[in-house]
């Protein structure tokens, strides 16, 4: 299929287990990589059996599907791409029978969210993946921390480990982040406490939770 290529990543647990994905061909997309997918997923497992998960720059979609193989209700993605969105589209007709809903949508992050929020919609997971250059982490996670997020909910926002994100933006409080090689995973909750971090994230090594 015209801009779609085959693509060695898979999904790496619940239901749809060992499913290949299709990535937008080209340089469109970053997809995540196995490693940070695992690492987002180890620390995410309680909340995601029935979540409401948003990806908003998803590509292909495998953040957001892998949430759906294990286990989330209602996966949202959304890409500008039209390669990307045709990939992510493929991969959800192949993966939704396993169970859950899932929505892909063509549209720029920034309006797409706004209109999401307009339509009161409100998400348990959120992940954030712009581009590692981009100025949008911050006004996203405010957005998210307005209106998006539910109130028991985590944002989490994927960055390069030199590009440092606040501790507090607007109404989000970073609790939680984690480093897997050269990205970062930082967890943003509504006003939290810090959580502590898990038996297994001994510091050490290019994989270690951050201070």
């Amino acid at each position: 299929m015209c801009g779609i290529v085959s693509s060695v990543s898979r999904i790496i647990g619940g239901a749809g287990k060992g499913r290949r994905l299709k990535t937008a061909g080209g340089d469109v997309t970053r997809p995540t990589g196995a490693r940070v997918r695992q690492s987002l997923f180890d620390i995410l497992a309680p909340r995601i059996p029935g979540c409401r998960f948003l990806d908003a720059f998803a590509g292909g979609g495998g953040v957001g599907l892998e949430a759906l193989s294990r286990g989330a209700a209602r996966v949202v993605l959304i890409d500008r791409s039209a390669s990307a969105v045709e990939a992510a589209r493929e991969n959800a007709r192949v993966l939704t029978p396993a169970g859950g809903e899932v929505q892909v949508f063509r549209q720029d992050a920034r309006t797409a969210l706004a209109a999401l929020a307009d339509e009161g919609r409100q998400f348990d997971v959120v992940y954030l993946d712009p581009p590692y250059d981009s100025d949008l982490y911050e006004p996203l996670l405010e957005l998210l921390g307005d209106r998006l997020l539910a109130p028991a909910g985590v944002a989490v926002a994927e960055h390069f480990h030199k590009r440092a994100l606040a501790e507090r933006i607007g109404a989000l409080v970073r609790t939680r982040q984690k480093r897997v090689g050269d990205h970062c995973l930082s967890f943003y909750s509504r006003g939290a406490e810090r959580e502590l971090p898990a038996a297994d994230d001994a510091p050490g090594g290019d994989e270690k939770d951050a201070e």
